[in-house]
């Protein structure tokens, strides 16, 4: 680990600076390593961290002027969501699915695992989303 990466856990650590911080500081400090040398091997790709979804409209979704939603979900909420789907009781997960299936949502809980979600987010990675209309745009991407 780099010194100055080392700072900043440091610094969270010590609660000097939020998570958040943190995060934006250690982004900031792999966008300024230097490229690779010619020759030298190519730097695997980042895991995505994020699903982004953003919505623009020119109406405000029924308000005055444009409007924007921008929402940023972090995909460690999908692996900790399939590590508590888990604990669920065995005759839990029945009704939960019965009830999941009845609302038009045909999935088998008790067949979830993480290296599913695993597998799905590095599909992920590679999924663009973009839908253009007059009136507004929607994208959804990882990040």
């Amino acid at each position: 680990m780099n010194e100055q990466r080392r700072q900043i856990l440091q610094m969270l650590a010590e609660g000097r600076i939020t998570a958040e911080e943190a995060e934006r500081l250690i982004d900031a400090l792999e966008r300024e390593q230097p490229a690779s040398p010619p020759g030298a091997a190519p730097r695997p790709k980042s895991r995505p961290r994020y699903l982004r979804v953003v919505v623009s409209s020119a109406d405000n979704f029924g308000g005055d002027g444009p409007g924007r939603v921008n929402v940023r979900v972090p995909l460690q909420l999908l692996r900790a969501g399939v590590r508590l789907a888990s604990l669920i009781p065995p005759h839990a997960l029945t009704k939960v699915n019965a009830e999941l299936n009845r609302s038009g949502v045909p999935i088998d809980l008790t067949q979830l695992k993480p290296q599913h979600i695993e597998e799905l987010i590095e599909q992920l990675d590679d999924v663009t989303v973009d839908v253009d209309q007059p009136d507004a745009k929607v994208q959804v991407f990882c990040e």
